[in-house]
């Protein structure tokens, strides 16, 4: 089992920044792949951005150029740089672990950009 406890969001104006924190516990967190996903109301989930355990990153279009993920497997932790916001990003982030025992998901923090 991999617990996620993602941390770091709030209220922000437009234009502004966060970062994201994603804290996994267990000792395998260098061989995971993450990805963090976003849930607006009324809209199903989605996907922002993904590392894998080589440190490769991919990123939803929306995002490209102003959100940056990365891992720090010392502290087996994964983050997210959103800079640039937009009250479109507005949403529930949301963490996910993929391992070799199955996918794990975090509660989720929440992300609003006021205009």
């Amino acid at each position: 089992q991999v617990q996620l406890v993602e941390s770091g969001g709030g209220l922000v104006q437009a234009g502004g920044s966060l970062r994201l924190s994603c804290a996994a516990s267990g000792s395998m967190f260098s061989s995971y792949a993450m990805r963090w996903y976003r849930q607006a109301p009324g809209k199903q989930r989605e996907l922002v951005a993904g590392i894998t355990s080589g440190g490769s990153t991919n990123y939803a279009d929306s995002v490209k150029g102003r959100f940056t993920i990365s891992r720090d497997n010392a502290k087996k932790t994964v983050y997210l740089q959103m800079n640039s916001l937009k009250p479109e990003d507005t949403a529930v982030y949301y963490c996910k672990a993929l391992s070799a025992w199955g996918t794990f998901w975090g509660q989720g923090t929440q992300v609003t950009v006021s205009s």
